[in-house]
């Protein structure tokens, strides 16, 4: 397994323990009662608050100390660069993820014109942002898997 390959298995496996840590913090912390209330929409705009920078700087956290890893397993001082190959791998992987995104979005606004609670729309959203973190990396995993 190449270096590439490595890296997106770790980015694979941490979005899905942040994911799981995420939602775990989210249902224990979730305001019982009206669903149009003013505390549920306080409650959701904290979430992403606390999720989006936390999210990013555990990712960044765990590539410095996966390449420390990686360095110190294989003895190599120089950092692997990419090459063109790669950075398609990773452009479609980005494309696969923007789409689930995308359609994870539409369901997520859907929700909210079929008359459901706000409550719906901002799981929908959130499992949609997770769902095209794993698509994206399962993706790319699999073109360098394939030999594109």
């Amino acid at each position: 397994m190449s270096y590439h390959e490595r890296r997106v298995v770790v980015s694979l496996i941490s979005t899905i323990l942040i994911a799981a840590f995420y939602w775990v913090y989210v249902f224990q912390r979730f305001p019982q009662g009206n669903a149009y209330s003013v505390d549920v929409f306080h409650f959701w705009g904290s979430s992403v608050f606390a999720l989006v920078p936390v999210s990013i700087v555990v990712q960044i956290v765990i590539d410095i100390v996966f390449s420390m890893a990686h360095s110190m397993a294989t003895k190599e001082r120089d950092r692997r660069f990419t090459d063109e190959r790669d950075k398609l791998i990773q452009l479609r992987g980005l494309r696969s993820a923007l789409y689930t995104f995308t359609l994870g979005f539409t369901l997520a606004m859907g929700s909210l014109v079929i008359d459901m609670p706000p409550t719906v729309m901002f799981i929908v959203l959130f499992a949609s942002g997770f769902m095209a973190g794993l698509v994206g990396d399962i993706s790319q995993l699999y073109f360098y898997r394939r030999g594109f």
